[in-house]
C-alpha cells in the first residue's frame, strides 16, 4: 500500500512523538528524586557536605553544557541521548553500592554530565525531525507534551517512592532508578534521526561551538531569545526546591504536606498541555501570560493558606507554559546547524541565574519568611512581562 504525501508526515511524527513521549517519562521515573536527600542525611553527611554536593551537580551542568551542546551539533544526537541515562546509572548505582561522600560526589557528576548531554541535543533532534516532515508547527505543542510526560513522571516517582522505600530501603529504591534509566536509555535508541551530523565531514565540534557563538554575537533576534530563556526559567526553577518549606510554614500538617506539592505539580503538568494553542498569544500575549503568572505568584504565597498555594501551582503553570514558549521562539531563530550548541547556550543561562537565585533566596530566607521571599521574587517576572510587552510594541 502507498501512504499518500498527507499520511506519511502524519506518521513520521506519531513514530517521533509517541518514543520521545516515553523516553520523556522513563527519564524522569527516578524514585531516589525525593529521598536523595534523606539517603545522603542517614548516611551521615552534615548540611555543608549535602549543599556542597548539590553545588557540585550545578558546577557540572555549567561546565559541560554548552560544550555538549556544540558536540551535539556534531555527531549524532540521538546517541547524546541514550548515553546520558546510562551515565545516570552508573551514578545512581554507586549511591545505593558504596554510601560515601565521594560516590555521592561522583554519582552528581555522571548525572549532571548525563542531563548535560540530553539538554539542547532533545530540542534539536525534535524540532529538526518536525521540519523534515513539514509540521515545525506542532513544536510548541510536541515539547509541551513532553514536558507534561516528564512531570507525570515525577509524580508517579513521588508516589512510588515511599512504598519502595518501605518495602526494600534505598537499595531498592535506586535499583528501580537504575531500571528507569536503562529503560529511558533503549527508548532514546528507538528516536528517529535523519540529519547528517556534521562531524562526518571536517567539521569539529570547537569550530561549531564558536560558529554558534559568532551567531549569537552578530543577531539581535538571537540574542534577545537567548536572554528571555533563563528570565523565564531560573527564577521558577530555583523556587520549585523551596515550596515544600513554604508549604510546611503555613502551619500543616508535615503529611498534607506532600500532597499540596503533587497539588502544584499537578498544575504544571496541566499547564504544559497547553502549549499548542498559547503559541498563538503572540509577543504581547506572552507578557500577560508572565505578569499574571507573577501576580498569581506574589498573591498566592502572600496570603499565607493552604487555598494560596493552588495560586503557585497556577503560577507555576503559567511560567512552564511561558518557558515553552520562549523555546519555541529561540528555536524558530536559530539555525538548524548550531541549534544544539545555542540551545545549551540559553540552558547554561538558566544554570547561572539559577544559582544566583538559590544564593539570593539563602541571604533573604536569612531575615524572611519563606513567604515573603517567593513574593520578592516575583517581582523579576514583572520587570521581564514589561520589557516582552514594550518590545512587543514596537515590533
Amino acid at each position: 500500500m502507498t501512504l499518500s504525501p498527507a499520511r506519511v508526515p502524519a506518521t513520521g511524527v506519531r513514530r517521533l512523538t509517541t518514543t520521545l513521549y516515553g523516553y520523556a517519562f522513563l527519564d524522569d521515573l527516578v524514585l531516589l528524586y525525593p529521598v536523595y536527600a534523606l539517603l545522603f542525611a542517614d548516611t551521615g553527611l552534615p548540611l555543608w557536605q549535602i549543599s556542597s554536593l548539590f553545588a557540585l551537580w550545578s558546577l557540572t551542568a555549567v561546565v559541560i553544557e554548552v560544550p555538549s551542546g556544540a558536540w551535539a551539533d556534531t555527531v549524532s544526537r540521538r546517541r547524546l541521548l541514550w548515553i546520558g541515562p546510562l551515565l545516570t546509572a552508573v551514578g545512581f548505582t554507586l549511591w545505593v553500592t558504596v554510601p560515601s561522600y565521594g560516590a555521592f560526589a561522583l554519582g552528581f557528576v555522571l548525572w549532571g554530565a548525563g542531563g548535560a548531554l540530553g539538554s539542547g541535543s532533545l530540542e534539536a533532534l525534535v524540532y529538526d525531525e518536525l521540519e523534515r516532515l513539514g509540521a515545525t508547527e506542532r513544536y510548541a505543542r510536541v515539547m509541551g507534551r513532553t514536558r507534561a510526560a516528564r512531570l507525570l513522571a515525577t509524580v508517579a516517582a513521588m508516589g512510588l517512592a515511599g512504598p519502595v522505600l518501605a518495602l526494600g530501603g534505598y537499595p531498592a529504591v535506586g535499583a528501580a532508578s537504575v531500571l528507569a534509566c536503562l529503560l529511558a536509555a533503549a527508548t532514546a535508541t528507538r528516536l528517529p534521526e535523519h540529519r547528517v551530523p556534521a562531524g562526518k565531514g571536517n567539521t569539529r565540534w570547537s569550530a561549531t561551538l564558536r560558529a554558534g557563538l559568532d551567531e549569537a554575537r552578530g543577531n539581535r533576534a538571537v540574542q534577545g531569545a537567548l536572554l528571555l530563556v533563563p528570565a523565564v526559567a531560573a527564577v521558577w526553577g530555583a523556587l520549585d526546591e523551596y515550596v515544600s518549606l513554604l508549604i510546611r510554614d503555613l502551619g500543616v500538617a508535615d503529611a498534607t504536606v506532600p500532597y499540596l506539592v503533587l497539588l502544584v505539580w499537578a498544575s504544571v503538568t496541566v499547564g504544559s498541555l497547553f502549549a499548542g494553542p498559547a503559541e498563538r498569544l503572540g509577543t504581547r500575549g506572552l507578557a500577560v501570560l508572565i505578569a499574571g503568572a507573577a501576580l498569581a505568584l506574589a498573591v498566592g504565597a502572600g496570603v499565607r493558606t493552604p487555598a494560596g498555594i493552588a495560586l503557585v501551582g497556577l503560577a507555576f503553570a503559567g511560567f512552564q507554559l511561558a518557558e515553552v514558549l520562549v523555546d519555541v521562539r529561540l528555536q524558530h531563530r536559530i539555525d538548524d546547524a548550531r541549534r544544539a550548541t545555542l540551545t545549551s547556550v540559553a540552558s547554561l543561562g538558566t544554570e547561572l541565574v539559577t544559582v544566583a537565585v538559590f544564593g539570593l533566596y539563602t541571604l533573604l530566607g536569612a531575615s524572611l519568611a519563606h513567604s515573603t521571599v517567593f513574593v520578592v521574587l516575583s517581582v523579576p517576572y514583572l520587570v521581564t512581562a514589561v520589557v516582552v510587552g514594550v518590545r512587543g510594541r514596537r515590533c
